[in-house]
């Protein structure tokens, strides 16, 4: 993407109320005006809120907010020029119940409250393979207290990846943690049995992925 595209999206970002992009001195001083108050204050109603991180174009968030209406969903990515995409089709087509920020994941815990989340779908992330980059995996002790922090208690973490060092990484932390696999599916695509929304809704990387014959993973879990 050329860079007057990209200034072009962020610009157009700007307009949409469904997106805020606080900084990190911002968010850092803790003053981000939504932290608690989702509910109250953008959604107006009291229905579940579900994330979304590493949200990328958007898809999951909006095809999930399309398909749940009773939920609220909020996709999380720095890459704002990215979601643009998703943002935009949420207000082309009057899609209320979904929100986007530009924010690093690390910040999580400033932009929600304690027990404040449903549930968290983690897409396609970078598995962050090298072992000097564990501390940027979005599956790793630290995230996990994240993300422990702002769920409701028994609220569940959804994991869907093209990497199956990935997939066992997670698999092999939880299970040393004593965590609940709800459910574990290594190809999900030639395996039967998992959910409806897992495998009927494809991200534009999880197209490319399948184009190049990769097996598609998927984990439920607790943290309890």
């Amino acid at each position: 993407m050329g860079s007057k595209n990209k200034l072009k999206r962020f610009k157009e970002n700007e307009t949409f109320s469904n997106v805020f992009q606080p900084s990190r001195e911002f968010l850092l001083k803790d003053l981000f005006p939504l932290k608690g108050k989702w509910n109250s204050d953008f959604f107006k109603n009291q229905n579940p809120i579900v994330v979304e991180l590493g949200c990328g174009k958007g898809e999951y968030s909006i095809e999930l907010a399309k398909r749940s209406p009773e939920k609220n969903f909020v996709g999380i990515d720095i890459k704002g020029a990215r979601f643009w995409r998703g943002a935009k089709t949420a207000n082309e087509n009057s899609i209320s119940n979904v929100a986007f920020v530009r924010a690093q994941i690390e910040l999580i815990c400033k932009i929600f409250n304690e027990n404040e989340i449903e549930e968290i779908w983690i897409t396609f992330p970078d598995p962050q393979i090298q072992f000097k980059r564990t501390k940027h995996r979005l599956i790793n002790l630290t995230f996990l207290k994240y993300y422990k922090h702002i769920l409701k208690s028994n609220g569940l973490i959804h994991l869907k990846t093209d990497s199956e060092f990935m997939h066992g990484y997670t698999l092999g932390l939880l299970n040393g943690l004593g965590k609940n696999i709800e459910y574990s599916n290594h190809d999900i695509y030639n395996r039967g049995g998992s959910p409806e929304e897992v495998i009927s809704i494809k991200t534009f990387y999880e197209n490319i992925f399948l184009g190049e014959e990769k097996a598609i993973t998927y984990i439920r879990f607790k943290i309890d």
